[in-house]
């Protein structure tokens, strides 16, 4: 009944029309009809846990609601000195197991639902790994492949400036996402450490090791959704020697889960960016890889290789599926096609609820991004508490720990989907949201 009722909860979902807001020049791309509402997948996944944990409606409704939302538009002076209105956002989802938590994306297709939707997963993410934050996402709507490092700065700066009213060590604490890297997070701290006279590394995390960083961040979620992986391989019966592996999004994710399954034995067969991808049976050579990809800005014409694109690409016959790029990209439409054993969601929200039920129907278990790519988030708070600290772990500890946490979480969210008989999704969902509900409860309602 719960499968029906999430597809007609889809099918309903509302999408604004198109728009196209013209700024100096600039064509800003707003939500179109075909574009997937991702806060309409996390809405409904909530309120499935919701339901399942008897949650009263207020609370229900407490939870579905982001505390913050924040919206400017801002002028950046470009190279050739024109200016440029950009449009940026933060929001805050819920806060009360600690300051907030998420990343920062620059995309010329973000929105403020996107934003929405990326909080509260960051929300129940802190909440699955049992680390002592809530959610918070940003974005700046822009295309940074279309700008130069000088201009990027400006932006950061300027867009770090209109933030320094949220962000803070104590309130919310940003990190890189989707086209920003550790040099932006430099930008922030330094913009936001000018601002109060005095150095805060712990006002973002994802920082160059120079500034403030901490080892093991860079690689953390690729690294940390092989742990969730070889963990679910041992109980799903999967062997990871010789595993065929489809990566859709050879980013920094997608690249480095790639280089730690090679090491356990798995077989990359394909791989793929927003160019396009590249396929070859026999498995790829991930190192070489890499190195393509950083020299011609894709995996596209990889020498040896058959080109695929990213949808054939995720119906490829193969034990694991690791979607890495963007939301969206395993709906109703395609979910039937799927034979991968395990998903593993290193992308935020790549799979709709309507696919989730046809997953579960074929007997593929998905790996929820809430817990698989949880690993970004487990090593910035560690770099978080070195920054408020100003004590430096080295990286055999980041690394040790790392494993902990994520083993841990892996297996409270099986021991939950073994009591509660649900998919490992709705299991990660219940353990996430009664722990957030939880703590919202027994702190009580202001004033």
């Amino acid at each position: 009944m719960w499968r029906r009722e999430m597809r007609l909860a889809q099918r309903g979902a509302p999408n604004p029309g198109k728009e196209s807001t013209t700024v100096d020049s600039q064509t800003i791309p707003q939500t179109t009809p075909e574009k997937t509402d991702v806060f309409q997948y996390a809405l409904t996944q909530l309120d499935r846990a919701a339901e399942m944990l008897h949650l009263s409606p207020g609370l229900h409704a407490v939870l579905r609601s982001c505390k913050r939302e924040f919206t400017t538009h801002f002028p950046v002076r470009l190279d050739d000195g024109s200016l440029r209105v950009f449009t940026g956002y933060r929001v805050q989802h819920n806060l009360a197991r600690g300051p907030g938590k998420g990343g920062i994306r620059y995309h010329p297709e973000a929105d403020l639902n996107d934003v929405r939707a990326l909080a509260m997963w960051m929300t129940w993410k802190c909440a699955v790994v049992d680390i002592p934050f809530g959610g918070a996402k940003g974005a700046v709507v822009c295309n940074p492949k279309e700008m130069s490092t000088a201009e990027l700065e400006r932006l950061t700066r300027r867009y770090a400036s209109e933030l320094s009213l949220l962000i803070g060590p104590d309130s919310d604490i940003p990190a890189p996402d989707v086209y920003t890297d550790e040099q932006t997070m430099a930008w922030i701290m330094d913009t936001y450490s000018m601002g109060v006279g005095y150095t805060a590394p712990a006002v973002v995390t994802g920082k160059p090791i120079s500034v403030g960083g901490s080892p093991g961040r860079e690689e953390a979620t690729g690294r940390g959704c092989v742990m969730v992986i070889r963990e679910a391989a041992r109980h799903f019966g999967v062997r990871l020697q010789g595993a065929r592996v489809a990566v859709q999004g050879f980013g920094n994710a997608g690249s480095v889960a790639s280089q730690y399954l090679a090491q356990e034995g798995a077989r990359i067969i394909a791989a793929s960016d927003s160019r396009g991808g590249v396929y070859r049976e026999a498995g790829l050579d991930v190192s070489r890889l890499i190195a393509h990809k950083a020299e011609t800005g894709s995996v596209v014409g990889f020498e040896g290789t058959e080109p695929i694109s990213n949808q054939d690409l995720l119906e490829l016959d193969c034990e694991v599926l690791v979607p890495a790029a963007l939301e969206g990209q395993i709906v109703a439409s395609n979910a039937h096609r799927i034979k991968a054993k395990l998903v593993a969601e290193a992308a935020n929200g790549p799979t709709s609820p309507d696919a989730d039920a046809i997953l579960a129907d074929n007997g593929i278990v998905v790996l929820p991004d809430i817990l698989a790519n949880a690993g970004g988030v487990v090593v910035s708070y560690f770099e978080w508490v070195q920054g408020l600290q100003k004590f430096y772990w080295p990286a055999l500890r980041v690394n040790e720990q790392l494993d902990e946490f994520m083993t841990r979480a892996f297996h409270a969210v099986y021991a939950t989907a073994q009591e509660h008989k649900t998919d490992m999704r709705t299991a990660a969902m219940l353990l996430a949201v009664a722990r957030v509900a939880e703590a919202t409860r027994t702190r009580g309602i202001f004033p």
